[in-house]
């Protein structure tokens, strides 16, 4: 227990300790209902930054007036929204400060088992018998249709501190109930990047270290949290005339920014943050943090590696219907990763290309199936409506002044899933020519062009692209495989929930860890082995210089990166890089095959 001197002396080093031991004990706003939680009372939550906004001023100190003393009391405005009753705007010891709010989502496409495993983990929270919700909330999963009516009662003695504002501030809170019009019962939009998803939304204050944050960012932050009705009250959507402004601009603020800037805390509570810890992977079975622990887990894990890589790839055989060498191309992509960047070019990403996909359901059951290996992951049908009427690259909205989310606005080393089979004949308009240009530059760069009406800013990323065709694709890929059943099941929806049935939990959650813990390993490629491989291509341009090129020479590096990756090694040895020329050898005469048949393909 941390005596009053450690809390003088050192007090970042006793926050960071508690950190360290106790942060399971911590509620997540991603599990537990937002009404069993008491307010003032510190959370986390597990999120992506999906928009920053502008700087706003708020009361850092302030003194109040005890009214019945008349004594003045210095207090300290960090971490709240709203101040006590009797600020006393004269005082000289008012201290203004500046903070920032970042708009922070839960992370796009978790998958159902991560938030379970997730949800079984995190420490079971009871109402508090000292708080009673002023209304009746529904958790977020229930909540299917969220009801934006503003609480209309607000606790007594508290004043509005904070502002949604670029560099206001608001004092004097209404002493009377206020009422919202009707027309804030329609639905709030929460600003999700993909559709149909759920969860809790958060205005999350960060007072320090904000040149260490950037948007799209995936944090697990640790904060205040702020759900006071005086909020809702005062900030949405009218503001009380009785109101006291100090900065007259705030008059400024259009309705739509007042939406997009401060919705009802019952809806988008407010996060104070008080520690944020990058994640770099989002699966709940695998440690996250630097501890002796994570590298006990990862040193035991590694002598597994092996044999666990040969149970997942039999088991990706059977899903790609007895397809050995496409289960092997699938393997190294899903654990594919942008590692570094040399100027322009993401290096180590493996965007695959599955052509030659049977129609009807096989694609959607196969997403389903990759869904349950990775932790983070989303399917885009390519139909023709989908592609012309989606956003997928987002947009700066000026009346609103916020970014509106698109559907490529994604975490790190999220799968995205292509599936092309559903591309039927027609016509694409501005628009979806628009979307295929961000998929392209999105599998070639590893980047999206973000829209700013005037520019396009360009924001770099670390996504996983896996596209299903039924020929070869129209969109670029590092690497083309046709798929060459074995097997032809009668009924291919049952044949392929056997496969995944006939799979233990642990087995699964074995592949889970696997092939998150493979994408995080380091790599390494000697002296030694870099001449050999140099002198080998040589070798090959000798007979015919057109049969192997630099950019054949480049897949088949990545290609031996991952095989060694894969089975756990961090260095490339010779037998590794002969491994990966025979299966680029494989794929490359099965893709020549496939074009004889098909002599239309490019």
């Amino acid at each position: 227990m941390p005596s009053s001197h450690d809390w003088i002396n050192k007090p970042l080093g006793v926050v960071e300790a508690m950190f360290g031991k106790k942060t399971n004990a911590v509620p997540s706003l991603n599990d537990v209902p937002l009404h069993y939680l008491k307010p003032n009372s510190l959370v986390k939550f597990r999120c992506l930054v999906q928009d920053m906004f502008d700087p706003e001023f708020y009361m850092g100190v302030y003194e109040t007036v005890d009214p019945s003393t008349k004594a003045n009391v210095l207090r300290c405005g960090k971490y709240k929204d709203v101040t006590e009753c009797g600020v006393d705007l004269n005082s000289r010891n008012t201290v203004t400060a500046e903070r920032q709010t970042f708009y922070c989502v839960p992370i796009p496409g978790e998958s159902p088992w991560a938030k379970e495993i997730s949800f079984l983990s995190a420490a079971r929270v009871v109402p508090s018998t000292s708080y009673v919700p002023s209304r009746q909330k529904r958790s977020y999963e229930e909540d299917d249709d969220m009801d934006t009516q503003p609480q209309k009662q607000r606790e007594p003695h508290t004043e509005p501190h904070g502002n949604g504002d670029s560099k206001r501030q608001e004092t004097e809170a209404p002493s009377s109930q206020t009422t919202a019009p009707s027309d804030c019962s329609s639905h709030l939009d929460l600003n999700f990047p993909l559709p149909g998803e759920r969860g809790p939304a958060c205005l999350v204050k960060v007072y320090e270290g904000l040149d260490s944050f950037k948007l799209n960012d995936t944090l697990e932050i640790y904060g205040i949290l702020s759900v006071n009705p005086v909020l809702t009250v005062i900030v949405y959507p009218y503001r009380d005339p009785s109101l006291l402004l100090l900065n007259p601009t705030e008059s400024m603020e259009t309705p739509e920014e007042q939406r997009a800037h401060d919705p009802p805390a019952s809806l988008v509570p407010r996060l104070h943050m008080l520690y944020a810890r990058p994640l770099q992977h989002n699966n709940p079975l695998l440690p996250s943090a630097p501890t002796e622990d994570q590298s006990a887990f990862v040193s035991s894990f590694l002598v597994e590696m092996a044999s666990v890589r040969a149970e997942l790839l039999a088991y990706l055989t059977h899903v790609l219907l007895g397809d050995g060498l496409a289960a092997e191309y699938l393997l190294l992509h899903l654990i594919s990763n942008v590692y570094t960047r040399r100027d322009v070019l993401p290096l180590g990403k493996f965007t695959l290309n599955l052509s030659g996909c049977p129609l009807n359901s096989y694609t959607e059951r196969l997403y389903q199936i990759v869904q349950q290996l990775v932790p983070c992951s989303y399917r885009l049908s390519m139909s023709l409506h989908t592609m012309n009427s989606m956003r997928l690259v987002p947009k700066k909205d000026y009346v609103a002044n916020r970014l509106v989310s698109g559907a490529l606005q994604l975490a790190r080393n999220t799968s995205l899933f292509l599936d092309e089979t559903q591309l039927e004949q027609g016509q694409l308009d501005s628009s979806g020519v628009r979307n295929i240009t961000a998929l392209g530059n999105l599998i070639s760069w590893q980047k999206v062009d973000y829209d700013f009406s005037y520019h396009q800013m360009e924001f770099p990323c670390n996504i996983n692209v896996l596209v299903t065709s039924e020929g070869r694709s129209l969109l670029p890929s590092d690497c083309q495989v046709p798929l060459q059943p074995q097997v032809t099941p009668p009924n291919m929806e049952e044949y392929l929930t056997t496969i995944h049935m006939a799979q233990f939990t642990s087995q699964i959650n074995k592949f889970r860890v696997y092939l998150s813990l493979a994408r995080t390993l380091d790599y390494s490629i000697s002296d030694e082995v870099t001449k050999a491989v140099e002198d080998d291509f040589v070798d090959m341009r000798k007979d015919d210089p057109q049969s192997v090129t630099a950019e054949d020479l480049h897949r088949m590096l990545v290609v031996a990166r991952l095989l060694s990756l894969s089975l756990g090694q961090t260095t490339l040895s010779r037998d590794g890089w002969m491994r990966a020329k025979h299966i680029d050898m494989l794929r490359r005469s099965r893709t020549e095959q496939q074009k004889s048949l098909n002599g239309n393909e490019p």
